[in-house]
């Protein structure tokens, strides 16, 4: 909601050295959410006057058209005499008004003007147009055309309300009440403690039995409607200045005079209205619920379907507009032209259920301003006075007629009434304020209060949000101050907080799903039958489990020991429910037994157990190393116009591997292996280095064919498991800034020719050690293997080094050291050689 500082001043009187950052602050206080003051003219520079066309010379020879004009000023230019003005616009004729800029001024943006040179003449300033002033389209896309009895030389910044603040208020849903300068003027009053003069004060005749014929068939969706007519509207009026100024500060634009009007007074008293063409209304007026398969031509030119819910404003012929959205283009208002212009018009001004009206605005994707403002909450008690604010300025502005009869079709309804203890207020801002305070504040919102210790509350009808006490709490709160609230931090006791392990386990899970895997937790229980479907040796560690003494299924009475039977059981359940793109993963404990079994104490209850008698439970305990796992099936990236897509495969299950030990902070290296459930050719073992020794934490690569097979799970299904524990204890976490070198990187090819059977991992490994310090990175970018090239069993792999050094640039003989060094390494450890 756009809220000009001038216009808010005609219902407040805020001292005249509050600026719009002043106000802003107030009314943030207060609880609205003034986002900007955006101030209008403030580099705009005068002399700006308004001039009187004298002669248009049409300039030939050029591309596009120009005009040659003199123009009355006054005295304005110090001289009284003509002023020479180049002009390409062409809506204006010999004897119009319009605004000139002269030599000396700066317009909106900075713009100087001075006397030019242009198209063979010489212009002494221009001819403005509503752009070039900042003030907005305002429907002729041309020079601005001032009335007819505008004075010449008049200062045209005052004349045009050019210099003003608008605040811009992001109103939340349950303050509909502040889409209107009244809703606002209303909060600023209270802000400043000044009193209100409430522009919906009017005195409104009553309904009578001459207005105009409207039939409510739907009550509950319309509970009042107020009908008006004006008769013997001059077809020739147009919208004053002042008027369409305030619409274009607001943000609307100008369309003719009883549009403009209409929408004066909506943005004024937050009603929206809608004038009807009379000649064009047939017979009663209606508001009903839509036929299935009606249709309507709404405003905007849209042929659009009704549905049964919609709620419609119909005449004899059937509906002529969407109630509370947009009227139809049947009963359209004609704009002024000569002759042509609409003479009488109907004033609709009604209240619309909200969710009627928000339902239709989705269903027809018709946002609107007045569905903006029914579907947030109106005054249904401002119905009468919108309307009759509407009838007086229609007579005001283009003389007129407003005819006797007053229509009023009201539902009986009674205003909302709260009870609310006087001190609730207290209890939810834990401050004392006082029944007097409670009572004053609920008061300036407008509600009238009775009682001491319990308060009867009847609500304003311009807050419909104001349903139950703690919505009257939170507005005493508000009104007192939110930054008067005590704050007190609260004081957790000390150790309680995650754990470096628990954060760890958090950090590892969020990686994965941010990686497209889906966490599906499973029971820790399973069968020692499922370790022959793994394909584990009789000896394997893995095999030895915790057995449960009461197990809740007897065909699994043994605690895990690797998260992957789990994980491998809801693919194959998705699987056969449909779902073949799968990416599953899960963090959790598996269970090993120790060596030593001992028999847990019985823990005293009659007071706090001693850390000695905590630590022989631990002690009693299995070890329960946290493990995470993933499997993958199916297509890894989907298909479609944007590509071919690929598969899951092991690389992808080594990549969450690598992904994990990022997060821990952990040095991993992957090379290949073989264990258990993995294709033998299509594993890799994830190695660390703990104390000095290399230790294995996990596997990762393509399932067995058995495996794939026993479990039931699509083909070339892939799978990870690390032991996150072992990760945790050689990692280190700590956020490392990234190194930035102002110094340019030397990067240097080798293609080394070793035997197929010798990892990537032991000559990657042995290439970093020997390039040294200077090395900064390094990637193997492609492997090839041809017997006729390189020989039999043997294979290719080809490195890219990057060098930098922190505090010099790299000769190339340093980088080619380098990388001989590197290389000389590599051939020392695993035979490899510079392909030739």
């Amino acid at each position: 909601m756009r809220v000009p500082l001038s216009w808010l001043r005609e219902y407040v009187d805020l001292p005249a050295t509050e600026t719009g950052r002043d106000v802003q602050a107030k009314l943030v206080s207060a609880g609205l959410e003034v986002e900007t003051v955006e101030h209008l003219g403030a580099d705009l520079k005068g002399p700006l006057v308004v001039g009187q066309v004298l002669t248009i010379e049409e300039l030939e020879g050029f591309k596009k058209p120009i005009r040659f004009c003199t123009v009355d000023v006054g005295q304005a230019n110090g001289t009284g005499e003509p002023q020479e003005i180049v002009c390409g616009a062409r809506n204006f004729v010999v004897g119009d008004k319009v605004v000139v800029v002269l030599p000396g001024a700066t317009l909106p943006g900075g713009f100087s003007i001075s006397a030019r040179k242009t198209y063979g003449k010489t212009s002494h300033g221009m001819i403005c147009s509503g752009d070039e002033l900042g003030m907005g389209d305002d429907g002729s896309h041309g020079i601005i055309v001032l009335p007819p009895e505008t004075e010449v030389g008049k200062d045209a910044i005052e004349l045009l309300e050019l210099v003003d603040e608008v605040l811009d208020i992001a109103v939340t849903a349950n303050r509909g009440d502040c889409l209107s300068i009244r809703g606002v003027a209303r909060e600023a009053a209270i802000a400043y403690g000044l009193p209100l003069r409430d522009p919906a004060l009017l005195d409104v005749p009553g309904p009578n039995a001459f207005g105009y014929p409207v039939q409510v068939s739907d009550p509950f969706g319309c509970d009042r409607f107020t009908a008006r007519t004006v008769t013997g509207l001059s077809p020739e009026a147009r919208s004053p200045l002042w008027l369409q100024r305030r619409l274009q500060k607001v943000g609307m634009r100008p369309i003719s005079l009883a549009v403009d009007v209409t929408n004066y007074v909506m943005m004024e008293l937050g009603q929206p209205l809608h004038a009807y063409d009379r000649t064009l209304v047939q017979g009663t007026i209606g508001v009903r619920r839509a036929e299935e398969g009606e249709q309507i031509k709404t405003l905007d030119g849209v042929e659009r379907k009704l549905h049964a819910e919609d709620l419609v404003i119909t005449d004899d012929r059937g509906p002529i507009g969407l109630a509370g959205v947009m009227g139809g283009a049947n009963t359209e208002i004609a704009d002024h032209a000569e002759g042509e212009g609409t003479t009488d018009v109907v004033i609709e001004a009604a209240h619309f259920d909200a969710v009627s009206i928000a339902r239709t605005a989705r269903r027809h994707k018709l946002s609107s301003e007045a569905s903006r403002r029914f579907e947030r909450g109106v005054d249904p008690q401002a119905a009468a006075a919108a309307a009759q604010r509407t009838v007086d300025l229609l007579v005001l502005l283009a003389g007129g007629t407003a005819e006797a009869g007053v229509t009023e079709v009201v539902a009986p309804s009674a205003p909302h009434t709260i009870s609310v203890p006087a001190d609730h207020p207290d209890k939810v801002a834990g401050v004392s304020y006082g029944r007097e305070t409670v009572v004053r504040r609920l008061q300036e919102v407008g509600c009238d209060v009775y009682g001491q210790d319990e308060l009867i509350v009847t609500v304003p009808s311009w807050r419909p949000d104001l349903q139950e006490i703690n919505d009257l709490a939170e507005e005493v709160i508000r009104l007192e101050g939110y930054e008067n609230l005590p704050s007190t931090l609260p004081r957790p006791p000390a150790g309680r907080g995650l754990t470096h392990r628990q954060r760890l386990h958090r950090r590892a899970g969020r990686a994965l799903a941010g990686a497209g895997y889906v966490e599906a937790p499973n029971y820790p229980f399973v069968s020692e039958q499922v370790f022959d479907q793994l394909g584990l040796e009789a000896d394997d560690p893995a095999r030895r489990v915790v057995r449960l003494t009461n197990p809740l299924n007897d065909e699994e009475p043994a605690l895990r020991t690797s998260l992957l039977p789990g994980l491998l059981g809801a693919l194959r359940r998705n699987g056969g429910r449909g779902s073949h793109d799968l990416a599953l993963f899960e963090t959790g404990l598996v269970f090993l037994p120790r060596s030593e079994q001992r028999v847990a104490a019985v823990l005293p209850v009659d007071r706090r157990p001693t850390d000695a008698e905590i630590a022989e439970l631990d002690a009693a305990l299995p070890e329960q190393p946290r493990h995470v796992a993933v499997v993958l099936a199916g297509a890894r990236e989907q298909a479609g116009w944007w590509g071919k897509g690929r598969p899951a495969d092991w690389a992808d299950a080594v990549e969450a591997g690598r992904l994990v030990a990022r997060e821990a902070g952990a040095e991993l290296v992957v090379r290949g292996g073989q264990y258990g459930p993995w294709h033998p050719g299509r594993c890799a073992e994830f190695v660390v280095v703990v104390d000095g020794a290399e230790t294995v934490v996990g596997h990762a690569g393509e399932l067995h064919p058995r495996v794939v097979k026993a479990f039931g799970l699509p083909a070339r299904t892939s799978a990870m498991e690390l032991d996150l524990d072992v990760l945790e204890a050689v990692g280190d976490d700590t956020p490392q800034a990234p190194a930035i070198s102002t110094f340019p990187v030397a990067t240097q090819d080798v293609a080394l020719v070793v035997d197929k059977f010798v990892p990537h991992a032991e000559v990657e490994t042995a290439l970093r050690e020997g390039a040294g310090e200077l090395l900064e990175g390094i990637r193997l970018f492609d492997v090839y293997e041809n017997e006729e090239q390189l020989g039999d069993g043997k294979k290719s792999l080809a490195y890219a080094l990057r060098f930098r050094a922190g505090d010099r640039t790299l000769t190339v003989d340093e980088a080619s050291a380098a990388r001989d060094a590197a290389v000389a390494l590599a051939g020392e450890r695993t035979g490899a050689v510079l392909r030739g």
